[in-house]
């Protein structure tokens, strides 16, 4: 654009002059210069366009801000603006509030709030009044501002506000992340430095030659500005744009939307994709995964749209266990959803009992009716003391006058209140034998990263508890012992369905999936292991170790293929260290992270070369998104400050189409090199006709107004056509381009373009 300015300010010299010297001839000087202007013109507007759809995170952040907090001051409860709330304020807050600001609990009574957007934890964290630990986003006693009440109350102290809470740091974490230049940006400057390079060369040289032939130092400097013209492509802006823009139409139509429309190249060139899991590889909704009753676990679907295999409901055991499912449950549905399948349906109620509520609903039919059927007499809520959750119904049978106990909890506390399990409908003596196939089944499905719940139940003698007996549920006046145990069921929130066959395509396209979550390391562990990012096979250290029957230190880490890293192992780790681990083993798993680290993890994934995109859904990960060579939030599940970070939203949050977009991008870059190539080969025959006007004195045949005409008018129609090319066969078969060695101008494109098909137009 600096050429264009000094041609189009030469241009207006020259007119000037002669309109001084009144020997006018022609405004070829005047039109010439007026449209140059207007080509700098256009492309500024564009530039400026580009910019002003660029991010605005802060903003994106008021969104999190709950509109009113109540609050004690002088002993009297006010409800009041958010904003107004000071350090030392005393808040209450109950289920269904969003918490003001970061405050202290002082008092709670089954309190649960939802931290996935901060933490990426599926499952709703207890709050209360204890210091659990030292980490403030472990620990039991802190809520944090923006994170929503599920049930219960708490009244805390605030002991941030504003910016200088966890959110606000993070908001000024990511706002404080410079925009990164985009791989094809980095090319298209290198093209231009080279075409400016080489204009300048040969214009001086023309303007050289012009001189010592003897022409007037006004028209040599003419000379100058048309070879100036004539090698610039001024139409590769427009060129550049359509293709992005063509390829940006095409993802929309695979629902990708591209906030920057360099961010589709940026894509093909991706050679690490750091995905967060919940929401991204998940589907971010707690669902029963397997069952162990009879003595043996059973696989339940986990599929979306319930496709998968069912397993054995013909036990009189499953019949039990899923009685107490049902009843000891406090989770309903959302009113006027009859059309809307199971699984996503609405529910009142935590993570856990909604995955039971839709589980039992869809293996034992209307739920509220069945509900209906074994009347509700007492229930006690669950706690953090006792670690179980119990209800007391009336049995269906209006003969059989007896109380049903029901009791879901930990495991290992529900197993010390049983003497008998549920065998094939059979109670037996829960024996040592018993515990230790319990035990050997609670291990397995914990090491699937699983949550795992006890189930059990007892028929209550009616001659000590007959029919209007006044149960206590906080004096507990009823036997909570000698209970018989049905079995467990284990919940996990399950990966999205294309993501395994999307992962593979990454691998063979050359491309590395790191997982970096907040979650627990066991739980990223076996995601990982189910969609493929640790390979079947892979062993981490940890599993040498016990193969070996050898100390964890014994054992030489570079044998290891997997590896997964707590936070807090990565707090501990020095840049050089964390940039060895990432070199030395390909199947990474990063968990328990929190933001700051998702940015370090990027940054030393750019260290070693590698282009980086980030895929993610939560406020937490904003600051990665940002950092990452392209940012690729989710459009469903995604917070706002996730999509503005972000320079592609995943309409349908499907992690697969970003393997679209990775050939889209590898596709483009194919065709702008054609482009390009196209493009540089009428440079040498624009040349021709001026180095032979000025040495021989031919008549010129193509003045700067015609160049002008054919680059913008003529010339851009063929080399935008190539943008319509189709992909070759093997486009994901082979390695991401390396941006220090694959250049989309190198010396034998050039070459091709000035001396083979620039000669033969000559």
């Amino acid at each position: 654009q600096c050429l264009m300015w000094v041609a189009a300010a030469i241009c207006f010299i020259a007119f000037g002059i002669e309109l001084a010297r009144g020997n006018l001839t022609s405004f070829d000087d005047l039109y010439l210069a007026i449209t140059l202007i207007a080509v700098v013109v256009v492309t500024g507007c564009f530039g400026y366009y580009q910019e002003f759809k660029s991010t605005n995170i802060i903003a994106s952040f008021k969104n999190l801000v709950p509109q009113q907090a109540m609050v004690i001051r002088d002993g009297q409860k006010n409800q009041i603006n958010a904003y107004q709330l000071v350090v030392g304020d005393l808040v209450e807050i109950k289920g269904g509030d969003r918490v003001p600001a970061d405050i202290r609990i002082i008092t709670a009574q089954s309190c649960k709030v939802d931290n996935s957007s901060l933490t990426g934890e599926s499952e709703p964290q207890t709050r209360s009044p204890e210091c659990t630990h030292e980490n403030p986003l472990e620990t039991r006693n802190i809520a944090f501002f923006s994170t929503t009440c599920l049930e219960g109350v708490a009244t805390g102290i605030i002991i941030n506000t504003g910016d200088r809470t966890i959110i606000g740091r993070i908001a000024s974490l990511a706002s404080g992340v410079g925009n990164e230049k985009t791989p094809i940006a980095i090319e298209i400057e290198h093209f231009v430095d080279i075409i400016a390079g080489l204009a300048i060369f040969f214009g001086f040289t023309f303007f050289v030659v012009a001189m010592f032939i003897g022409y007037a130092f006004l028209e040599a400097m003419i000379f100058f500005m048309a070879i100036v013209v004539a090698y610039v492509p001024e139409g590769l802006l427009a060129t550049v744009t359509v293709c992005l823009s063509l390829t940006a139409k095409r993802l929309a139509r695979k629902n990708c939307v591209v906030k920057n429309l360099e961010a589709v190249e940026t894509l093909g060139s991706t050679s690490v994709i750091c995905s967060d899991k919940t929401g991204t590889l998940t589907q971010n909704r707690m669902t029963v995964a397997h069952l162990w009753f009879d003595n043996k676990i059973h696989a339940a679907d986990t599929t979306e749209d319930q496709s998968g295999q069912s397993f054995d409901q013909s036990s009189e055991t499953w019949r039990s266990l899923a009685r107490v499912a049902s009843l000891c449950n406090r989770a309903v549905f959302r009113p006027d959803q009859e059309g809307v399948p199971i699984p996503k349906r609405l529910v009142v109620g935590d993570a856990s009992e909604t995955a039971l509520l839709k589980f039992t609903e869809l293996t034992v039919g209307n739920i509220i009716d069945y509900r209906n059927r074994f009347k509700k007499v007492t229930e006690v809520p669950f706690n953090s003391t006792n670690k179980f959750q119990l209800s007391i119904h009336e049995l269906e049978d209006p003969l059989d006058l007896r109380y049903l106990l029901v009791m879901k909890g930990a495991p290992e506390r529900i197993l010390e209140r049983c003497s008998t399990i549920l065998i094939k409908g059979q109670e037996l003596p829960l024996d040592e034998q018993w515990k230790e196939s319990f035990q050997t089944a609670y291990m397995d499905l914990g090491g699937l990263g699983e949550r795992v719940l006890g189930f059990c139940h007892l028929y209550l003698n009616e001659k000590e508890y007959p029919r209007g007996f006044q149960f206590d549920a906080d004096e507990m006046n009823f036997t909570t012992s000698g209970l018989c145990f049905a079995g467990l069921i284990a919940m996990i929130d399950p990966p999205r369905a294309t993501v395994p066959d999307a992962v593979m395509k990454c691998r063979t396209a050359g491309i590395r999936v790191v997982m970096v979550t907040g979650d627990h390391p066991i739980t990223a562990r076996a995601i990982a292991a189910n969609v493929g990012i640790i390979t079947e096979g892979s062993e981490t250290v940890e599993d040498i170790a016990q193969r070996k029957r050898i100390p964890v230190e014994q054992v030489n880490k570079r044998e290891a293929r997997a590896c997964v890293i707590s936070g807090g192992q990565l707090k501990d780790m020095t840049s050089e260290e964390l940039d060895d681990t990432l070199r030395n083993h390909p199947e990474m798993v990063f968990a328990r992270t929190s933001p700051q680290q998702k940015l370090i993890i990027v940054e030393s994934c750019q260290r070693l070369g590698s282009i980086v995109a980030v895929t993610g859904d939560g406020v937490n990960d904003s600051p990665a998104l940002k950092k990452a060579d392209i940012g690729i939030a989710m459009g469903i599940a995604g917070s706002d400050a996730a999509k503005n970070a972000a320079d592609m939203i995943l309409l349908d949050d499907n992690f697969a189409s970003i393997v679209t977009g990775v050939e889209q991008g590898r596709l483009i870059f194919d065709n702008l090199k054609k482009s390009i190539a196209y493009t540089l080969t009428k440079n040498i025959p624009e040349l021709t006709p001026y180095l032979i006007y000025i040495t021989v004195s031919v008549p010129l045949p193509l003045g700067c107004i015609t160049i002008l005409f054919i680059e913008l008018a003529t010339d851009i129609f063929p080399s935008v056509s190539l943008a319509y090319e189709k992909a070759e066969s093997d486009i994901m078969h082979l390695k991401p381009r390396n941006p220090r060695r694959d250049r989309l101008v190198n010396e034998p494109l050039a070459a091709y373009s000035y001396f083979q098909i620039g000669a033969i137009q000559s």
